[in-house]
């Protein structure tokens, strides 16, 4: 289940675009895997099954054919409890409901702290290359907002349980998405190496909690594919030091109101079973602790829920590290015509320019915002000293350097 006041980036989300908690237990409940066709359970036909990957924006997503003829595109969550579909492929792929029926709708809490009701449905069928997944519980979203953030559309969420009498494994470096079933005998996990480490997760809330170790501290945290973020860190309890940081980043919108993130460099190693990751970037957090996309695009992970482990796979000797993160202060809403400034980040280059939060901004080194999706963008940031954009107001457009700086060195 996502927990009720996870935090949403409103730059670069470092969770999905709606911070949501189910009221009640469900789908957690009704996900189980059964011969017979009751609702909210789930029949599948695994095949060795290997789709290719794109990590956007520290997103793990996968396309695939439906039985429609459709190609839908799927972001894998493991940290959420619950499957989410566009109203679009909801209308295409779910159980039609009995003549005269009251749709049944599920309470759930936006990051305003409002709340909005969400269709409850299930999927006739989804299918994820050779794996078919028949009568999959879901509930109806709307993924404009994220698609537009991505810079491409999509069609649903697919959450952790629909994978629980499978063997899935998330390719990150290999971009990459494997299904398999189980074996009739069970082969053991990989030998431990500074490159192989299985750990046991507790799934008894739906979605896998690891420990790991910070320094000489161990505390636990959610692998969850759907944050694009490093290490989400609670520090209650612990005592990290900082090389770099924290410092004040992008606004972060939870049910206490807007707030602005901190984010910094770890100045001590994070072990992960027998991985280091060498002084990681962290994002602090008042919730459960959490490693996300950026953290986990250097593995492959492979979950066996009926073993209740994931074994994590580092295909280099030594330990791992993570890149700055550049930036240019600002924080942008996206959509095909304009980008609209939410935030300029304190203290940052951008500071000290004439932009403030509502500027619309229609134009990149010249060229239209619609032709800069987010790898695009995310090139640019990574290699620019600076970028040009051009501010409309009015009939009128100015342009405006800001450089390219390092906001976690």
């Amino acid at each position: 289940m996502i927990p009720p006041d996870r935090s949403r980036i409103l730059d670069w989300p470092r969770r999905l675009c709606l911070v949501i908690s189910l009221l009640g237990l469900f789908f957690a409940a009704g996900c189980s895997t059964v011969a017979r066709r009751a609702p909210g359970r789930t029949v599948v036909e695994v095949k060795a099954t290997v789709l290719p990957a794109r990590i956007i924006s520290n997103f793990f997503i996968v396309e695939s054919r439906q039985d429609d003829g459709q190609v839908c595109r799927f972001l894998v969550d493991t940290g959420s409890t619950v499957s989410y579909v566009s109203p679009a492929l909801a209308k295409r792929l779910a159980v039609k409901a009995k003549k005269g029926a009251a749709p049944r709708l599920i309470r759930v809490r936006s990051a305003n702290g409002g709340e909005v009701e969400l269709e409850a449905i299930i999927l006739r069928k989804l299918t994820l290359g050779e794996s078919l997944f028949e009568r999959v519980p879901a509930l109806i979203f709307d993924f404009t907002d994220l698609s537009g953030h991505l810079g491409l559309p999509v069609d649903g969420i697919i959450g952790f349980p629909t994978f629980r009498n499978t063997l899935l494994t998330l390719d990150y470096p290999g971009s990459r998405l494997v299904i398999a079933p189980y074996p009739a005998a069970f082969a053991p996990p990989p030998k431990q190496t500074a490159r192989v480490s299985t750990i046991a997760f507790n799934n008894q809330q739906g979605t896998p909690l690891i420990p790991i170790q910070m320094g000489n501290e161990s505390f636990v945290v959610l692998i969850d594919t759907g944050s694009d973020g490093s290490l989400s860190l609670n520090p209650v309890g612990l005592h990290p030091r900082f090389a770099n940081g924290p410092r004040l980043g992008t606004i972060v919108s939870s049910l206490q109101g807007d707030r602005r993130q901190l984010t910094g460099r770890l100045n001590q190693p994070v072990l992960v079973g027998a991985h280091t990751v060498d002084r990681p970037i962290v994002d602090l957090t008042e919730q459960l602790s959490a490693i996300g996309g950026e953290f986990l695009r250097n593995f492959v992970l492979t979950f066996d829920q009926r073993r209740n482990q994931v074994t994590f796979i580092h295909d280099a000797d030594g330990p791992v590290t993570m890149e700055p993160r550049r930036h240019t202060g600002l924080s942008f809403a996206r959509s095909p015509v304009y980008w609209r400034v939410l935030a300029v980040i304190p203290d940052t280059p951008a500071a000290q320019r004439p932009v403030q939060a509502g500027d619309l901004c229609v134009r990149i080194n010249g060229e239209p915002v619609a032709k800069w999706d987010y790898e695009r963008y995310a090139t640019l940031l990574k290699s620019a000293a600076k970028v040009t954009y051009t501010f409309l107001a009015g009939t009128r457009e100015t342009d405006v350097d800001i450089p390219v700086f390092e906001l976690v060195p």
